[in-house]
């Protein structure tokens, strides 16, 4: 008898394993989504097999800051998750899981420039340090030198 797997999962989009042993920790996660546009970072709590998005961010809010760059860079990543943690520490969380789905994991992505936002963000997360983009990738050395400096001034607005 040939077994019938769930729609999702037939679909590629959700792998239930890993699902259940993220919902098991009862932390809540922050899931990173990156579209053509833009990158997109929730905040998600699961209760009874449900999941209830506490806060969001799209890296189109950047522009209330002054970013005038790309909205889905390295970069605008870093800042993007710099902006969910301020969002987080002031909800009152200090812990999440870190969620990204069915993404595939590259070293020094875009969804790691995400994660190191939030890190400097002061929110505490199990992570491997390797896969975290360099800080020349993360300030847009590589765009523009001067992006650097942009950078941080947004970076001070978003954190004040």
């Amino acid at each position: 008898m040939k077994r019938i797997f769930f729609r999702r999962r037939r679909e590629g989009k959700t792998d239930y394993k890993s699902r259940r042993n993220l919902l098991m920790s009862g932390k809540p996660r922050i899931v990173i989504r990156v579209s053509n546009k833009y990158i997109t970072a929730q905040i998600v709590e699961s209760k009874e097999a449900q999941d209830f998005i506490i806060s969001g961010v799209n890296s189109k809010e950047l522009s209330e800051f002054g970013w005038k760059g790309s909205f889905k860079n390295t970069p605008a990543s870093y800042l993007t998750g710099i902006m969910i943690g301020k969002k987080a520490t002031e909800k009152g969380i200090s812990e999440m899981i870190f969620d990204i789905g069915m993404q595939r994991t590259t070293k020094g992505s875009k969804i790691y420039a995400c994660l190191k936002g939030i890190i400097d963000a002061g929110i505490s997360m199990n992570h491997g340090k390797e896969m975290i983009p360099g800080e020349e990738r993360i300030l847009g050395k590589h765009i523009n030198e001067k992006l650097s400096e942009d950078i941080k001034k947004i970076k001070e607005k978003i954190l004040k």
